[in-house]
């Protein structure tokens, strides 16, 4: 079988949002590169919608997830490498038992999608919105046939899935929006295509 399903999600809330509070680590300690309190509530509703068959068909469970690694800034314009996506992904992983790849920083999107892309299943791929944008769809090599592939992300939207099906390798790529609403707050209005 060389069918695959790419989820791509956004990393949880950070600090300076819509969210009050400090970036926590995991331990609970301040980190100013880690998620807030709300962006952990989100990691956990990833973990239950991904991760116990609650979504259904449109989401199904991931064999394999990615994240950026969160020891290496990916570019100049990064100041310090950001924990949010490995943190976000980190419940799922565990209720999973996976362990997430994280070889690839954030800049390094187009030798991560040139190995997703060689894969088959479900995987699921969590990284800085900006980023999501600017180069891993470009790498997809997704055309201009698919219709509301947004060109721009919200600072200010975490709730958002991007799902893409192929048949086979080669194959010509299907795309879905999804907004699942997992917490108070999240919408169902798209991003901008």
């Amino acid at each position: 079988m060389s069918a695959l399903t790419l989820m791509i999600i956004r990393h949880g809330e950070k600090p300076g949002g819509a969210w009050p509070g400090p970036g926590l680590t995991p331990a609970g300690v301040p980190d100013p590169n880690s998620l807030v309190v709300r962006g952990w509530q989100r990691a956990g509703s990833w973990a239950a919608l991904f991760g116990a068959g609650l979504g259904g068909g449109d989401y199904p469970s991931p064999a394999v997830i990615y994240a950026a690694n969160p020891a290496q800034a990916g570019g100049p314009a990064d100041s310090e490498p950001s924990q949010r996506p490995f943190e976000t992904i980190t419940p799922l992983a565990d209720r999973l038992s996976l362990v997430p790849v994280t070889k690839y920083p954030t800049g390094a999107e187009t030798a991560l999608v040139a190995e997703i892309t060689g894969l088959s299943g479900t995987v699921l791929v969590c990284w800085e919105h900006k980023r999501i944008i600017s180069g891993i769809l470009p790498a997809l090599q997704l055309g201009t046939d698919l219709p509301g592939l947004p060109i721009k992300w919200d600072g200010q939207r975490f709730d958002v899935v991007l799902r893409f099906d192929r048949a086979t390798p080669g194959a010509a790529w299907a795309f879905r929006e999804l907004f699942p609403r997992l917490l108070s707050g999240d919408s169902d209005v798209p991003l901008k295509g």
